[in-house]
């Protein structure tokens, strides 16, 4: 199968308003055939209520997609249930870091491709950034001056967590695929 009609298949699966995420994704592929992709279907608690959300990534030969659908209970807004989905296309020349950290049972006995319990993909391309402060301090733990703050800032567009025992080994897999063909498309474009 190819990664379209596996895509396909999955959104089906997933049952999560096939047809409006199918549309959302076709409205941002614009023509274009994803080459990989990464799907998530998560559930969680709003107080009550169990909202649904889908991500998805999808990796085009010149653009890194990310869709967002949510569903919503029925509001001042709106007397019906509604929801919202979002996209956003992003050159590959501007992603600026694929940052995959893994998390592998037994180290000691793991081989290359061997299995991966969990998996997180941190994409940067500069939309979002995270700024963390502290304090500065001199070091004299006299000293009472104001030396302002001092801190770190990094990219944090978008990241996904994927473990086996919550989505599937099938679904690390996929996942780390998605990232091994991201950073190399990255590369590719890189300016």
């Amino acid at each position: 199968m190819s990664p379209s009609s596996d895509l396909q298949a999955e959104i089906a699966a997933s049952g999560y308003y096939p047809e409006l995420v199918a549309d959302t994704m076709a409205t941002a592929l614009a023509g274009e055939q994803p080459v990989s992709y990464v799907i998530q279907h998560e559930a969680t608690f709003d107080r009550d209520e169990l909202r649904r959300h889908i991500s998805l990534l999808l990796l085009t030969p010149t653009r890194l997609l990310v869709l967002h659908i949510d569903d919503f209970p029925p509001d001042e807004t709106c007397p019906v249930p509604y929801a919202s989905a979002n996209s956003e296309a992003v050159r590959l020349v501007d992603v600026d870091s694929v940052v995959v950290n893994r998390v592998v049972g037994n180290p000691a006995r793991h081989e290359p491709g061997g299995a991966v319990r969990e998996v997180m993909l941190t994409i940067g391309w500069g939309a979002v950034s995270r700024i963390d402060l502290e304090p500065a301090t001199c070091g004299d733990p006299e000293c009472t001056a104001d030396h302002g703050y001092t801190g770190t800032t990094s990219n944090d567009d978008f990241s996904v967590r994927v473990s086996e025992a919550g989505d599937g080994a099938a679904a690390v897999a996929r996942t780390l695929e998605f990232a091994a063909a991201l950073s190399a498309a990255v590369r590719a474009h890189s300016r």
